[in-house]
């Protein structure tokens, strides 16, 4: 059984000591959604009496997506505190599009590196080459017979009999043709040579733009990671300074309240496999900047599911929304990632049935939940 976090506190769940389970059948998923229930409701028993006591009276709507549903009449501290969380959220986003940024710039890095390698040999066989023509077209140069120029006619002409007239004229376009084909080598040695030249000073620039550009983003990460800490701490400070009944109708919020669909199949096997690994997350805590094996947060649910498939997506849900093969609302399959707010800052994975699997919120685990159709701003396929 997987242990979950409340708001204000930080945690992983304990170990499995068996492997996780991939749902084959609707039971499984329906035997999973009372696990989770189960989970969820352990948690909650386990709170105060005063809580308790409260969550007694009061009825709460199905939670609809990333950020909690509340009461009509959430106080202010309560409304307060989830603004944090939001905030939280955004920060946590940017700076996994500045993870994506640096991914980005490493790869272009190594790709440049890679680059000048091959063009430093190319630019240094195409010197040899230019090198190698230049003497055979310097000796043509040369060749003047004892101080006499290569002219063809008069050479010819010298000759004592028709026979040696025809010799020495074959022997002449002989000459002829290996001088201009020596002539065509140099020329295009030396073409390629400047433009192995021309190549490997690319390439050196957009190495240096690239180291450049990735300590850019590593300097980048670790602001907006402070910039995230200090909103987290700020949020679980907002938290303890709830009262018994806010705490109660924060919580409610939490845990899986919509059953997933009978049965989900995706239209190919890759699909399909993210589809299992992501549900059988279920219960899972969500944590800012986790991406598995025993936290999440919303994006990086949906690149572990994508992986354990063989997938690799990128990490942000920002980035995750430009990239795949886009699909309009009618298409949506199980597998689809759908994407919600503009700008994005959050990402489910399609189950069918108008649901989705994801990672909402601090303090929430990883659950099914119905598509939040008011938010929703596109999706895209990766398999």
């Amino acid at each position: 059984m997987r242990r979950t976090v409340r708001d204000g506190q930080a945690g992983r769940r304990a170990p499995d000591l068996c492997p996780v389970r991939l749902p084959n059948n609707a039971t499984d998923y329906e035997g999973e959604a009372r696990d989770v229930k189960s989970l969820r409701l352990k948690r909650m028993a386990s709170g105060a009496l005063a809580i308790a006591a409260v969550l007694a009276l009061v009825t709460f709507s199905a939670p609809a997506g990333a950020d909690p549903t509340l009461p009509d009449n959430a106080s202010e501290a309560l409304q307060q505190y989830n603004e944090l969380k939001r905030k939280a959220a955004k920060l946590n986003e940017e700076m996994l599009k500045a993870e994506d940024a640096l991914a980005t710039a490493n790869r272009q890095l190594k790709k440049a590196n890679t680059d000048l390698k091959k063009s430093a040999v190319s630019l240094r066989k195409a010197r040899a080459d230019e090198q190698k023509y230049r003497k055979v077209v310097d000796k043509f140069a040369g060749a003047t017979y004892t101080g006499g120029h290569l002219d063809p006619m008069s050479l010819a002409m010298s000759g004592k009999s028709t026979h040696e007239f025809l010799e020495r004229s074959a022997a002449i376009n002989v000459l002829a043709d290996k001088k201009n084909d020596a002539l065509d080598r140099l020329s295009a040695a030396v073409d390629q040579s400047q433009k192995a030249k021309r190549l490997a000073e690319d390439a050196r620039k957009r190495a240096r733009e690239s180291r450049d550009a990735a300590a850019k983003h590593k300097a980048d990460i670790a602001a907006r990671k402070r910039a995230l800490d200090a909103q987290v701490a700020k949020s679980k400070a907002a938290y303890e300074q709830l009262s018994a009944e806010e705490q109660a109708q924060q919580q409610a919020s939490y845990g899986e309240h919509v059953v997933p669909p009978t049965s989900i199949v995706a239209p190919g096997p890759e699909a399909q496999t993210a589809v299992d690994s992501a549900m059988s997350q279920r219960g899972d805590p969500y944590e800012y900047g986790a991406d598995g094996p025993d936290s999440y947060d919303c994006s990086g649910l949906t690149s572990w599911a994508y992986q354990q498939a063989g997938i690799a997506i990128p990490r942000s849900s920002s980035a995750q929304a430009s990239s795949g093969t886009p699909v309009t609302q009618a298409q949506l399959a199980p597998g689809d990632l759908v994407f919600f707010y503009q700008p994005v800052s959050h990402v489910g994975m399609y189950i069918g049935d108008g649901k989705m699997v994801h990672a909402p919120t601090e303090g929430d685990v990883v659950k099914v939940d119905e598509v939040m159709w008011d938010e929703y701003s596109g999706a895209r396929r990766y398999a």
